[in-house]
């Protein structure tokens, strides 16, 4: 099993990303991340890579004249540090086909809701309106569709009598960690390819997401 090479991409606290650090740190996560990059120069994730000794960029949105431009320049940037796998872990930009199609079925994102449901933003309080009885989260294949690419895992909570959407997404939010490790350690384990909208685990067509059941991992 070889070591896979990460590039992470964050917009803010960087906490899925502390995740990976302390999955690879403990032994668990046969990987290497070569890089974090930041679209927010304030972005706390920028110190946790700083303190495990990940190199870290900033390429700030607001810097260039239009979207293309930015795109060109983190498509750049990403191929540059040549990884295996590029994880999407609060990137709060849409990926461009400038960005996508050099790493079109090695990128994924973590997404805060049980895909197809609720692609986009402020999915808690949408899950709530609707009076859903569970929430979870999602890491797929990134394409060129909004949280539309192919599902490959999810985990499920309930949703309780007193929660809102700060509740909710604080029950949340450590659970994201356990689906992103997991699911990581899944495609260091297994030969998982994505093509035509569909994903293959060792050569075989996925059906369903493979879900992430509480205090087990991804098989």
């Amino acid at each position: 099993m070889k070591t896979r090479r990460l590039t992470v991409l964050i917009s803010g606290n960087g906490s899925n990303l502390q995740a990976l650090i302390d999955a690879r740190d403990q032994g668990r996560l046969r990987i290497e991340i070569v890089q974090v990059i930041s679209n927010r120069a304030d972005a706390m994730g920028l110190k946790r890579a700083d303190r495990a000794g990940i190199p870290a960029l900033i390429i700030d949105h607001r810097e260039f004249p239009d979207r293309a431009s930015f795109d060109a320049q983190l498509a750049a940037a990403i191929q540059a540090g040549a990884p295996d796998l590029v994880v999407l872990a609060g990137f709060m930009r849409i990926i461009g086909p400038a960005v996508l199609e050099p790493f079109e079925g090695r990128m994924i994102n973590l997404h805060p809701s049980l895909l197809p449901r609720y692609r986009g933003t402020h999915t808690y309080q949408r899950a709530l309106d609707a009076g859903d009885v569970e929430h979870g989260a999602s890491i797929h294949f990134v394409s060129e569709v909004l949280d539309g690419g192919p599902v490959l895992s999810q985990l499920r909570i309930p949703i309780l009598d007193k929660d809102d959407k700060t509740t909710l997404a604080a029950r949340l939010a450590p659970m994201e960690h356990r689906l992103l490790v997991s699911t990581i350690e899944f495609l260091t384990r297994h030969e998982v390819e994505c093509r035509d909208e569909t994903i293959y685990v060792d050569g075989k067509p996925l059906n369903r997401p493979l879900l992430l059941q509480p205090d087990e991992t991804l098989s």
